[in-house]
């Protein structure tokens, strides 16, 4: 191939390109829009309706557990067998170590972070509640989004079952287990 052939395909690619810029300008001037000074349309609600629907959507999101009826579908020897995923990191026998989790024994009734020579998330210190049927419930569903910033992977027990027996599995790992509801 010679230059002259050369320079005629750079120059059909150069003409091609001027010809989309060109009618994109020549279309502008066209078809020309004026921009609105604020965009979309402005929805007028009180104050007050704002509020109270916003309070509502809240009180459906949060989910009401009836922790008796939950913790009826447990059963101890079946919790024993889930608690196996979390003997990894935790261990629930009286006088056990701290691994990679803190000893459970006794946690239920047991202050949130309260072991002392474990160092929690700083989401879990400054939790400030107690490990009750409840609260252990919803850690144990989804540790992340129950206690926001814990350092627990762990992604949740999904199952209703699973959860009540490692509940009740847990329970009776204590000195003073908590009566059930």
């Amino acid at each position: 191939m010679d230059s002259f052939e050369i320079n005629k395909i750079v120059a059909s690619i150069l003409l091609i390109a001027l010809l989309f810029i060109g009618i994109g300008k020549i279309s502008d001037l066209i078809f020309h829009v004026d921009n609105p000074e604020t965009a979309g349309y402005k929805v007028e609600i009180p104050e007050n309706d704002v509020t109270n629907q916003i309070s509502e959507t809240k009180s459906e999101v949060i989910e009401e557990v009836d922790i008796a009826s939950l913790l009826a579908l447990g059963d101890v020897s079946h919790g024993e067998k889930v608690f196996k995923k979390c003997s990894a990191c935790h261990v629930v026998e009286k006088g056990g170590a701290n691994k990679i989790g803190p000893a459970l024994y006794g946690v239920l009734g047991r202050n949130v972070g309260a072991i002392e020579d474990y160092k929690y998330s700083q989401a879990l210190t400054d939790y400030g509640k107690e490990w009750t049927f409840e609260e252990m419930n919803g850690y144990l569903k989804k540790p992340q989004t129950w206690i926001k910033g814990t350092k627990m992977s762990f992604a949740g027990l999904r199952k209703e079952k699973d959860r009540a027996s490692v509940i009740l599995f847990l329970n009776q790992y204590s000195d003073n287990p908590l009566p059930l509801p």
